[in-house]
Order: structure tokens, then C-alpha cells, then sequence
């Protein structure tokens, strides 16, 4: 959230599972954003092929915003069905289920109360998360996971 103006920082989809990528090497926030603006990034060799530059670009451009992105979370501007997909593969490191069904889109993850709450937040305008009640138990339920269900809301 933007203190100033008390509005909440928007990614891009891309932005945001770049982003992601770079949290899961377990920098502090104050390491990741000194690292983005130097440019010194490590080689991506996963599916996804990111090119961290343009995190670079984004972070020389507004240092500020990247910052709070960072530090204080963000919102993505357009979710896509495939891109909640990939940031849940990112964010979380899990293989969600993907419904592609015209009509009744959705991904269906385990996830934490956490997680759970961390994906609500950078959830953009037009998607909902809701449990699933009697989902069959998972693998990772000795984690404290739940199944969740995220579609697009009704107008």
C-alpha cells in the first residue's frame, strides 16, 4: 500500500510472478531490492524463463514503488486463469489443478490460512477464492492445508 495516498501497489501479472521468483531465494526484502537495482540477478533455468531486467526497469523507474511492492505486498493490476496458475507455482511451489472447462474456469489449490490470505490479497478485481468444504484430504494436509477454489467472481 502506497502510504501516501493509502492506495494499493499494482504489478503487472508478469511483474508480480517475476517478483515471486526472485523472493524464493530467501533474500531479505533490503538484499532483493538492492539486487534488482544493480541488475544482479541469477540465470533462470525454469520453465518460465524470466528475464529479471525488467524488474530493473521497473524498480529504475520508480524506485519507490518497487520498494513498497517489496516490502508492503501488492495487487495484481489482470489476473489470467493460467496466470494464477503459474503465480501459485511461483509463490508457493505447487502444482494447482487447472479447470479449463468453458463456463466453470478455476484453479484448485491446497493452501494454508496464510497462503490462503496472501493469494486474496494479490488477487486483481474480478477473481474469487472460496474453501472448498468437503474436499478429499491431501497429501499436505498434515500442513494445515486446505482446498480452495479460484474463480472468476459473478458480475
Amino acid at each position: 500500500m502506497d502510504a501516501k495516498t493509502g492506495t494499493v501497489i499494482k504489478l503487472s501479472q508478469w511483474d508480480a510472478l517475476l517478483l515471486e521468483s526472485l523472493k524464493s531465494y530467501g533474500w531479505t526484502d533490503e538484499q532483493l531490492i538492492r539486487k534488482v537495482h544493480a541488475g544482479d540477478f541469477p540465470e533462470d533455468t525454469s520453465p518460465f524463463q524470466f528475464d529479471y531486467s525488467v524488474l530493473n526497469a521497473l524498480a529504475s523507474s520508480d524506485a519507490e514503488l518497487f520498494a513498497q511492492a517489496v516490502t508492503e505486498g501488492y495487487q495484481i493490476k489482470y489476473n489470467t486463469i493460467r496466470g494464477i496458475h503459474s503465480w501459485l507455482k511461483v509463490a508457493f511451489k505447487q502444482e494447482a489443478e487447472l479447470l479449463l472447462e468453458s463456463g466453470s474456469e478455476a484453479v484448485h489449490a491446497w493452501l494454508t490460512n496464510d497462503e490462503a490470505d496472501r493469494l486474496a490479497a494479490v488477487l486483481s478485481y474480478g477473481w474469487s477464492l472460496s474453501r472448498l468444504d468437503g474436499a478429499a484430504p491431501h497429501a499436505s494436509d498434515a500442513a494445515g492445508r486446505d482446498a480452495y477454489r479460484i474463480y472468476p467472481a459473478a458480475d
